[in-house]
């Protein structure tokens, strides 16, 4: 479940979960201790914040502009960059696909209120 929809935040051991797969680590080397100077270095740049009285966190309202910007960006830039590079004719479903992801992540930029 994304993190956002969370209703009372999460913890470290759900971002843990989530985190070690993506960075190429097996969750057992994602230790407390890495996984605290994570959360802090997040805090530090206003990507999430804590809830108070609690071991949970929330992500901000920048946390997930940041998220948009940083998915939109991989998906036109990176992706279509390597689809272009191996000189593919006519648009492959994968194309496709991130014609379509780019279109939603505009409406819902537009919905929002977030910059496109």
């Amino acid at each position: 479940m994304p993190l956002r929809l969370l209703h009372d935040g999460f913890r470290l051991a759900d971002l843990r979960a989530l985190l070690a797969p993506s960075l190429g680590f097996p969750q057992s080397a994602m230790t407390p201790g890495r996984m605290s100077c994570h959360l802090r270095r997040l805090r530090l740049h206003g990507l999430i914040e804590r809830v108070p009285h609690g071991h949970r966190y929330t992500v901000t309202d920048a946390g997930l502009k940041a998220a948009l910007f940083l998915s939109r960006a991989y998906s036109r830039f990176i992706l279509g960059g390597m689809a272009d590079a191996t000189g593919a004719t006519g648009p492959p479903p994968r194309r496709k696909a991130l014609r379509a992801l780019t279109a939603e992540l505009d409406d819902l930029a537009a919905r929002s209120g977030l910059a496109a």
